[in-house]
């Protein structure tokens, strides 16, 4: 079942993603798509490692010294804050190889949840993913601000989606000033057309619309065709549209008149900071303090 999640996540939903986590990983997608996965190692959900459940305990100089992994919140020392790591590509349902967001999500509840912490540090590095990994992260966080406890985002790369989520925290920090990178705020997707491929082996698919159904799939029946114009103004655009929207009210500080802010470009920690994208470049012991004092005047 997970693996036909992640199948259908791939093939058929629109990415808020950088390119290049794509093409990094292109080999990879091309033999999952291919079913080229004999001698791939695979294990069941259940055997996977739990996610931590990571608090520190005082404002260290140095952050291994408060730093605990626990299997409860509630077992910390009362005003600790809570680390919570949003790593890798976005997507909505774990699998045996990596977590769902509905996962990391619950994880944020918990720490929200306890009388133990005062706030969460988010930390992110993550080149974006699907568009309905996010939906579960910002309500997870707006739970969280409504309990009292903030949520800063400690960040190193934060591209589109992930991008989507930090710009919904307390406060935006760059965790260092050397490969913090922001934005990529913009949709895309892309879908295999295997026609060719069955044609060469004399298979032919016919598919049939009631005459009730002018309209269903017409986007992706165009699409295979060449013509993404239904595709980009119904599907994509209104996601894009949102997006920005979504960044513009979050950042009052965003100067939306540098080019490409809004439209896909990236920018390293400091650019970043210039443009209103973040509120710090600092690191992740400055978002810990940061947690510490926004907690202290809520």
């Amino acid at each position: 079942m997970a693996f036909s999640n992640l199948y259908y996540t791939i093939l058929n939903k629109p990415f808020f993603i950088d390119l290049r986590r794509i093409d990094a990983q292109a080999v990879i997608i091309d033999r999952l798509l291919r079913h080229e996965t004999a001698g791939w190692e695979g294990g069941r959900l259940s055997e996977r490692k739990p996610l931590e459940r990571v608090y520190l305990w005082e404002q260290p100089e140095v952050e291994a010294r408060g730093r605990v992994v626990t299997t409860d919140f509630n077992k910390a020392p009362e005003g600790s804050v809570a680390v919570v790591t949003l790593n890798g590509d976005m997507i909505k349902e774990g699998t045996y190889c990596s977590y769902g967001t509905e996962e990391i999500a619950n994880v944020l509840r918990e720490a929200a949840d306890s009388r133990k912490i005062c706030g969460i540090r988010l930390d992110i590095d993550s080149g974006g993913g699907a568009v309905d990994a996010i939906a579960p992260m910002l309500s997870a966080i707006a739970y969280s601000q409504s309990k009292g406890k903030p949520v800063v985002a400690c960040c190193d790369l934060c591209a589109s989606a992930a991008y989507y989520v930090a710009c919904h925290c307390d406060r935006v920090v760059a965790c260092n000033d050397i490969s913090s990178e922001f934005g990529s705020i913009g949709v895309m997707m892309s879908f295999p057309d295997y026609a060719k491929y069955y044609e060469d082996h004399g298979i032919k698919i016919h598919t049939i619309y009631s005459n009730l159904s002018d309209y269903k799939n017409a986007p992706f029946e165009a699409a295979r065709k060449g013509d993404y114009a239904a595709i980009k103004t119904e599907q994509l655009d209104p996601l894009a549209l949102k997006f920005q929207e979504a960044v513009k009210s979050r950042r009052a500080a965003l100067k939306t008149d540098v080019a490409g802010i809004l439209n896909g470009r990236m920018f390293f920690a400091k650019d970043a900071l210039a443009n209103g994208l973040i509120d710090e470049v600092g690191s992740v012991e400055s978002a810990t303090r940061a947690v510490w004092q926004i907690s202290q005047t809520l």
